[in-house]
């Protein structure tokens, strides 16, 4: 230990990752402050796909990681009330592209004991209810029992009230706030009107704002954040519970009984107008609606809700960046696309070592420096 334990930590951020640290860090003791650009959960959190899964391939210790977030979830649905309202363990089924196989995947996530099934087009009906047979690749698809769904604005929800129990202080619609740093080492936070926040330690959990703050202090961290948007439907008749991830369009079931839907064909069609507004256009919004009532049985028509769009937040490698920022004393940081699987444990892992001084093991690769050295050798002539 080279410095006190921080007794007040400012998380600037009011989406999953900034709501799961804030929310352990005051079981732990330790005073927090929330500050958030705008709304709770309006950011990423808020256009979430929010599938919970660790399926494919991936380094084992981002597995590791992933495991140990869908159990947090699983205990969370064991012990908050009301949760099977917005959080479900009913399986995510996918499949191929006509013309490959993914029976490669399936082999791999069976090698390493991820709960994998395969299933022919008629063997669907009878495991996961509401596909349309029709639409699933020749040589079948893989059912993941084990995966699920979560509404992130539902958890955060909890999350906060949580906070504000233990004595939390939230600031909304504070605009871009920024860390303050002195001597290599943070002191606070300063909101986008000005307003000071001392702070011990302070955490940036600002999504795909996070390699833009950081830069704004001189650590550079890779990123390949691109713009997206989720598509939400209105309630909808139809037997689904699972997630699907299909070739053309991926869909999991809402809180109100709809649909969320996206797909990276439908990403490739946003346009960035010159305002920097995100135009998402009236014949992709069609066309994403046509492709999810295509998988589903009896193609029911579907009507749009709203549209969240925004960028995602993904760090250039792939994986997560989570834990202590070298460069700064008392600056962590948490940016990965997973948001979702990874929203409560991050949390608390954040949590843990910053109330403790102690690194978590399960972080050890996902730290910022590996950025700073990749730098470095690019950088040596």
């Amino acid at each position: 230990m080279t410095s006190p334990l921080p007794s007040h930590v400012a998380v600037v951020g009011g989406g999953i990752f900034g709501a799961s640290t804030a929310a352990q860090l005051a079981r732990r003791g330790v005073r927090v402050t929330l500050v958030t650009d705008a709304a709770l959960g309006s950011g990423a959190s808020g256009r979430s796909l929010a599938w919970l899964n660790s399926a494919g391939q991936r380094s084992a210790e981002y597995h590791a990681l992933r495991l140990a977030g869908i159990d947090r979830y699983r205990t969370w649905s064991a012990r908050v009330p009301g949760s099977s309202d917005y959080l479900r363990f009913t399986g995510g089924l996918t499949w191929a592209p006509e013309g490959e196989s993914f029976a490669d995947v399936f082999a791999y996530e069976r090698s390493i004991g991820y709960d994998a099934r395969w299933l022919s087009a008629g063997e669907i009906a009878a495991v996961t209810p509401g596909v349309n047979p029709a639409s699933v690749a020749a040589e079948g698809a893989i059912f993941n029992p084990g995966e699920g769904w979560v509404d992130l604005p539902s958890v955060i929800a909890v999350l906060i009230a949580e906070l504000t129990r233990r004595g939390g202080t939230i600031i909304e619609n504070a605009g871009d706030a920024q860390p303050v740093v002195e001597d290599d080492r943070v002191i606070g936070v300063r909101t986008e009107s000005g307003e000071r926040i001392v702070a011990d330690a302070v955490v940036l959990a600002t999504g795909p704002d996070v390699p833009d703050h950081l830069a704004r202090l001189g650590v550079t961290i890779g990123t390949q954040s691109p713009v997206a948007f989720v598509a939400f439907t209105k309630p909808v008749d139809t037997e689904l519970v699972a997630v699907l991830n299909t070739p053309l369009v991926a869909v999991r079931r809402t809180v109100g009984g709809g649909l969320a839907l996206d797909s990276a064909w439908s990403e490739e069609e946003i346009e960035i107008a010159d305002d920097g507004a995100i135009v998402v256009h009236d014949a992709t919004l069609d066309r994403l609606l046509e492709q999810g009532s295509r998988v589903l049985a009896g193609n029911p028509t579907l009507e749009l809700d709203h549209v969240g769009a925004g960028f995602k937040p993904i760090p250039a490698d792939g994986e997560p960046v989570i834990g202590a920022i070298e460069e700064i004393g008392g600056l962590y940081a948490a940016f990965s696309h997973s948001g979702a699987t990874l929203g409560l444990i991050t949390g608390e892992l954040l949590a843990e070592e910053i109330a403790t001084g102690v690194a978590s093991p399960l972080l050890a690769t996902f730290r910022s420096a590996r950025f700073t050295r990749e730098h470095e050798l690019t950088a040596t002539p």
